[in-house]
This record gives C-alpha cells, sequence and structure tokens, in this order.
C-alpha cells in the first residue's frame, strides 16, 4: 500500500463506498489520511459497571444475555446485559436487529456510549463495542469524529484510516530538520498518526500544535515569497502634489479624520516609489474609504495615468462611480470616470473599451471584468481593489504585461480582521487601519426582538417612516425553503407590501435578480421612491443610502457575527439616528453573538469574538475561499502564529531552497495563487 493507492485496496471499501467517499474530496490513501477529524469523544476512561454515572462512559465486561424485539411502528430493540466483577449494565441498541447474533457471549469487550435514561431505565445507547484489544479504534480511547456524508459515517471512516497506519507511521518529514528541532515539535509521521488516533490528550496536544504551527508557516511563507517576489517589481513613481490634495480636500463637506490623513499619506509616500504598493486599508464600516481611494487615485490622474477601481458587485460598481463622480467634479475630473459593468449595452461597453484604450477614460470603475484581455488598460499606475476580491499573482502578470509595469495596488475591505488573522494571512501587505470614524455618526442602537414583539416593533418602524425616512429589511432566503423555518425576502416583501406596510412603497431586491432590475430597484431606493427595501445579503457590501435609518434582519442568529455587523453598518450614514432590529426565527434565547452585537459598534472587538466563536480555521467562512480556512491551527493563538511567523521569516533570511523540501513546496506554491485575497 502506498500515498497513491486507491481507497477500494482498504477492505470495506468497494466501488460503493468508494463513491462515497469521493464526495468527501477522498479517493486514494494519501488524501484518506489527510482528511483529519473535525472534533473527539473522550472514552478513554475506563470505569466498572459499579462506578458508571449518566454521560460518556467505557467499561470493559463480558456480554452475558441478548435479546431482540420488534415495538411499535416497526422499531426493533436489542437489549443486552454486559457483566464484569462490579455488577451489571444494560445495554440498548435501535434499530440494529444484526447485533443480537454478532455479539459474543463469554467474550471480554470494551464497551463505550452515553448512559443514559431510556423508558424510566439507564443503559447505554447504541453503543460501540470491541474485543478487547492492544489497538481498538471505536471504544476505550479518544476517539476522532469526521465530517461525513450521507451513507458514510465516522466509523467506516475510522476503519479505513486505521488500515493506513502502516504507511502513515512511515511518512517522510515536511518541515526542515532545523525547523522540527527548534520549535521541539513532534516529527510529521507522528503527529499524522496522533490527529487519527491519540493515545492520550497530551499526544493529541503535541499533534495538533505541531500540525497547527505547519498550517500557519507554510501560509506565511508563502505570503512572504509573495511579498519578496513584488518588492523585485518596478512600478511607476508617481509624484505628490501637496496643492492637489488641499484643494480636495477644500471641497470636502466633511473633515477628514486623523486616521483617514494618515492612511493617505502612507498611500502618497508608497506610490512615489518604484517599488509597487501593494497595501491594505481596513477600516469599519463607514470609516471613509473611498475618499481615501480618491484622494490616492487622485495624483495619478494628474500624470494621466489610469486607475482601475474593482468592486465584487455592479451595484456596489455603479455607486463608487456615482460617488466618486461628485467627489471630482470640483477639480475637474469628473469627466475622467468610466463605468464598465456586464449589463450595459454592447453598444455602451464597445464605446467604454475604445476611450480606455484612447486614454479618455482614466478612472475606470467596475467588477474584475476591467482587466480581462478585451480591455486595453496600458497606462495602468494604480488599481484599487475593494471587500476582499480576488486579485492574484496571474492578475497581476496579466496587468503587467498589458501596461508593461506592475500597477500599485490599494486594497480595501470593511470587515476588521483581528492583528493575529492580519499578520497571518496578510503578511505580504502592508496594512493601515481607519479606527476612527467621520465627526458626526452617531452610534446605531441595535435592539434584540422576539417573534412576539413583531407588531410592537412594526408601529415603531411606522412612526419612523412616517418622518420621512426609509428601512431595510434583509432576510437570510430568496424563497421559502421546506426545512428552515425561516422568513424569506419573496415572503416579506409579499406580507409587507400587501399587509403590515400596504400604505408604504416596498421594493425587492435579490441575488438572482437581473443587474438591471437590481440596478432600477436600488435607484428608486436611493432617489426615496420606496420607502422599504426588502432584500438578501446583496445589499451586505458598500451600499450607501444617507436617508435609510432603520434595519430590520429577519433570522438574525442565521448570520455570521462580522456579516450582521457589515449588514447594520448600511444604516446611520447621514445625520439621524440609526436603529437595527435583529428579529429572532423563534422564542428561544438569543447567543452570545447577537448579545455582543447588541451591546457593541465596535467592529474590530467583534472580529476577535467572531475569531473566538468560530474556532479554528475559518478564515474567511466562506466557501470560495475554503483553501485558505486553517484546519487545526487557532487563529487566537498569537503565541503560535509569531513563532510561526518568525519561522518563515528565518527560512527565507537563512536562504533555503524551497525545492528541497518537495512537500512544503507543493503546498506553498498552491497558497501563493490564493493568499493575496484582498
Amino acid at each position: 500500500m502506498t500515498l497513491t493507492s486507491p481507497l477500494t485496496d482498504l477492505k470495506g471499501v468497494g466501488e460503493a463506498v468508494a463513491k462515497k467517499f469521493a464526495v468527501l474530496g477522498i479517493t486514494s490513501v494519501g488524501q484518506l489520511i489527510d482528511y483529519f477529524p473535525r472534533r473527539y469523544e473522550d472514552y478513554s476512561r475506563l470505569l466498572t459497571t459499579a462506578q458508571v454515572e449518566p454521560g460518556p462512559v467505557t467499561v470493559q465486561a463480558t456480554i452475558t444475555s441478548v435479546t431482540g424485539r420488534y415495538v411499535r411502528r416497526g422499531m426493533h430493540i436489542t437489549e443486552a446485559v454486559a457483566t464484569d466483577a462490579s455488577g451489571s449494565i444494560r445495554l440498548l441498541w435501535f434499530n440494529q436487529p444484526y447485533r443480537a447474533t454478532a455479539l459474543k457471549s463469554n467474550q471480554a469487550y470494551y464497551i463505550s456510549g452515553n448512559y443514559e435514561l431510556s423508558h424510566q431505565r439507564f443503559a447505554i445507547q447504541n453503543p460501540s463495542l470491541e474485543l478487547v484489544s492492544d489497538f481498538t479504534v471505536n471504544t476505550a480511547r479518544i476517539i476522532p469524529v469526521y465530517k461525513e456524508t450521507k451513507g458514510l459515517t465516522s466509523r467506516q471512516i475510522r476503519a479505513a484510516v486505521a488500515q493506513t497506519l502502516p504507511v502513515l507511521q512511515k511518512l517522510p518529514e515536511t518541515l526542515p530538520l532545523w525547523l522540527v528541532a527548534e520549535q521541539q515539535v513532534v516529527s510529521y509521521a507522528q503527529a499524522v498518526a496522533a490527529i487519527h488516533f491519540p493515545e492520550s490528550s497530551a499526544q493529541l496536544e503535541q499533534a495538533q500544535r505541531r500540525l497547527g504551527f505547519e498550517e500557519v508557516f507554510q501560509l506565511t511563507l508563502a505570503a512572504l515569497l509573495n511579498k519578496q517576489a513584488n518588492d523585485h517589481e518596478v512600478s511607476v513613481a508617481v509624484p505628490f502634489v501637496a496643492d492637489l490634495a488641499k484643494q480636495f480636500v477644500s471641497h470636502l463637506p466633511f473633515t477628514l479624520t486623523d486616521a483617514q490623513r494618515q492612511v493617505i499619506w502612507q498611500i502618497y509616500q508608497d506610490m512615489q516609489r518604484t517599488e509597487p504598493m501593494n497595501r491594505l486599508v481596513e477600516g469599519d464600516v463607514g470609516s471613509g474609504k473611498t475618499v481615501v481611494a480618491a484622494m490616492a487615485a487622485l495624483m495619478a490622474l494628474a500624470e494621466d495615468w489610469q486607475v482601475a477601481l474593482m468592486a465584487p458587485t455592479e451595484l456596489l460598481a455603479r455607486q463608487h462611480a456615482d460617488t466618486l463622480h461628485k467627489l471630482l467634479q470640483p477639480l475637474g475630473y469628473a469627466d475622467r470616470v468610466s463605468l464598465l459593468v456586464g449589463s450595459m449595452t454592447t453598444k455602451q461597453k464597445v464605446a467604454a473599451r475604445a476611450a480606455i484604450a484612447a486614454g479618455a477614460a482614466q478612472f475606470l470603475i467596475g467588477t474584475q471584468a476591467l482587466i480581462q484581455d478585451s480591455v486595453d488598460v496600458h497606462r495602468l499606475a494604480l488599481v484599487v481593489i475593494d471587500e476582499q476580491h480576488r486579485f492574484g499573482v496571474d492578475q497581476r502578470k496579466a496587468l503587467q504585461a498589458k501596461a508593461g509595469h506592475m500597477p500599485h495596488v490599494l486594497s480595501l475591505t470593511a470587515t476588521p480582521i483581528p492583528r493575529s488573522l492580519a499578520l497571518t494571512l496578510y503578511g505580504e501587505l502592508d496594512v493601515s487601519i481607519l479606527g476612527v470614524k467621520p465627526a458626526g455618526r452617531k452610534p446605531i442602537i441595535t435592539k434584540i426582538v422576539s417573534p412576539n414583539s413583531r407588531a410592537d416593533l412594526y408601529q415603531t418602524i411606522d412612526q419612523e417612516l412616517a418622518s420621512g425616512r426609509q428601512l431595510f429589511v434583509v432576510c437570510p432566503l430568496i424563497t421559502d425553503s421546506e426545512t428552515l423555518n425561516l422568513n424569506s425576502a419573496e415572503k416579506v416583501y409579499q406580507q409587507m407590501s400587501h399587509t403590515d406596510f400596504k400604505h408604504r412603497r416596498v421594493g425587492l431586491l435579490h441575488g438572482k435578480m437581473k443587474p438591471a432590475d437590481k440596478t432600477a430597484v436600488m435607484a428608486q431606493f436611493v432617489a426615496h421612491e420606496l420607502d422599504i427595501l426588502v432584500a438578501t445579503t446583496v445589499i451586505e457590501v458598500g451600499v450607501d443610502v444617507p436617508n435609510a435609518s432603520i434595519m430590520l434582519i429577519e433570522g438574525a442568529e442565521r448570520f455570521g457575527l462580522a456579516q450582521a455587523h457589515q449588514l447594520r453598518g448600511r444604516v446611520g450614514r447621514g445625520q439621524d439616528q440609526g436603529y437595527c432590529y435583529l428579529m429572532l426565527s423563534d422564542s428561544k434565547p438569543p447567543g452570545r453573538r447577537l448579545r455582543a452585537l447588541e451591546s457593541s459598534n465596535d467592529g474590530f472587538r467583534l472580529a476577535e469574538l467572531d475569531l473566538e466563536l468560530r474556532g479554528p480555521g475559518a478564515i474567511y467562512g466562506r466557501a470560495q475561499h475554503g483553501q485558505l480556512d486553517l484546519r487545526i491551527a487557532k487563529l487566537t493563538d498569537v503565541k503560535l502564529i509569531a513563532s510561526a511567523r518568525q519561522a518563515a521569516q528565518k527560512f527565507i533570511d537563512n536562504g533555503e531552497d524551497l525545492l528541497h523540501y518537495k512537500q512544503l513546496a507543493h503546498t506553498v506554491h498552491k497558497l501563493r495563487a490564493v493568499t493575496n485575497l484582498n
């Protein structure tokens, strides 16, 4: 057996079972070994039957009697008695009739399961049994629990993994030996063996530390190598013109915050150099990132260079175009702003591309389509990427080929990132933080609401609407679900427009609508031709309607902490007090996440809590970014992250040749293509 052997080489894995493994992305022995448990159940403490108390237990006993019978509605119950020197205990299995013939009398078994009350009598329910031996898989140990799929249980996965132990124990080392010794971690083979079948809690901790360290080391090394490569590229030096910056600021209807001034100065210093800027501006919702981007673009426009701003959605691209047009109007640069999005007519797109190629259109705003082959941006000096848009190595090379140089890159995100995460994920970026909101912004008042109080809430909302304000209603689903008891956007829209708010103008917006229809509905809401906009999370990022002072989030417990905070940032952007109501799906007490949202408007504090609640791995919490999620390391483990980062820097400083470490090189190469997710 080798790492490339098919799963069908394993006992109990025929073609049908192999297809179920394939659903989990497992087709070879190597992929099975690399499929780590998601959690563990500790059945390692061996008790006598007399010591057993309710909860998870393991006993060593002999089966003295077994009976099986059918009860109501065809349910089958197998009942057995297990005996040791201290007494006896009852075992129950539901709908497992084969148990009666499979159990052997007068044989010593390890029996593990939950000891709990059933029909007024205690029993170990649906226990796992194995004959007493030196190595067990399902009993008398810390038992790994894997992510399952239909027709494939953790028990089956454990049985398959157990057969790979001879291969697993010979896995080659994946880190430099000097690093293994320096960090005092166990070998890769020992760690992987213990992550699947730990002999003790201490051994499991050692395995998790080794594998967690390696994950962060690989990720950080990839980011640092990207930074090193970027530093060797050549960009265009864009001079800073102080008078132009002063003119721009003088026409703003507000005063820049100190944080904005500091970040803008950092950007100007970056852009004056020929080394390409690669800066991330991180600011909570409403902290003024668009103005920062406009001031950065202004210097490039003044030198007749082009700037591309890429937004994740057409809706946001159009809004950016409107905002930037207004900001640049007083300085005479508004006519250089050009929009290019998919919903434009063919004639409009052709005209926009021609203007871009001729250099007449200098500030290009759109989605990632801006950097496609058909768009000739040969005088591109600056790329602004809004909201964690994928923009990696391949896209940079494509732009470099067009322009003949590497453009400066400015990334914007309204998702506050904990320092530990920023150090890990954004090792290749210079990070600037806009930690202060513009003067006059009032904290949004957030309240958790039970469905029983819906009528009272609607009265409160209607009073706000009567005074001229507007309402966002955000729903977790577009249409009703048979399995989830949640209000969908379509259902809420029908109820509000025909019943509860039939005297108000109600609109509907969701991701399945055509781009032109979405734009039209949003334009109506911005123009206050609608009082209420019922939407999905399509409005999460960037939508700016200063007159919208109220948000109602339906099924609020279904939203992540960071996402709900982002949504909340859509209101309270004008002079009026903003309100956010978190409507629960049922009358159960709200959890810690919603309580935190209700009590705090600090995005950075909430980001730390979000990271803590989500546990190890979830860097973005979105499926499309799964390649970056960590399986073992906890991003709250600042000490581990610092050690891994120092080690990655030392690897580079020592002049280590990555190609000497085959597995490490393979993983880092993949990560280099996806670490720059800005």
